[in-house]
């Protein structure tokens, strides 16, 4: 799949990246804010979007509303500080496909996408 990954911390986007990779997915771009992301996932359309909800400028969950509003059919996985059921569930109202908690493992990572076939 191809895959857009949002994170303000560049080492989560580093191994978030090579975990990806090494499941066979294809990392089309990175951002570390908001607006970078909303810009990204317009000019690149990925499959599917890692995106941290605590970032510099625009938050997480609006971009993840203006994501779904762009494109409906790119499944969205949040990551997230916040192990809270009812983050789960504010984010699964608001479209996302499956939120991963941080820290996160490559096991994590795997089954979320696998959650997505």
């Amino acid at each position: 799949m191809k895959v857009l990954i949002v994170d303000d911390n560049a080492s989560t986007r580093e191994v978030v990246s090579v975990i990806l990779k090494k499941l066979g997915h294809e990392v089309v771009g990175e951002a570390q804010d908001g607006k970078s992301a909303l810009k990204a996932f317009v000019e690149l359309r990925p499959e599917v979007v890692l995106l941290d909800i605590i970032m510099p400028g625009i938050s997480g969950l609006v971009v993840l509303e203006e994501m779904r509003r762009i494109g409906p059919e790119a499944r969205i996985i949040m990551l997230t500080a916040v192990d809270q059921d009812e983050v789960t569930s504010e984010l699964e109202a608001r479209g996302a496909a499956a939120t991963i908690f941080k820290p996160f493992s490559h096991e994590d990572l795997e089954n979320a996408f696998e959650r997505l076939k």
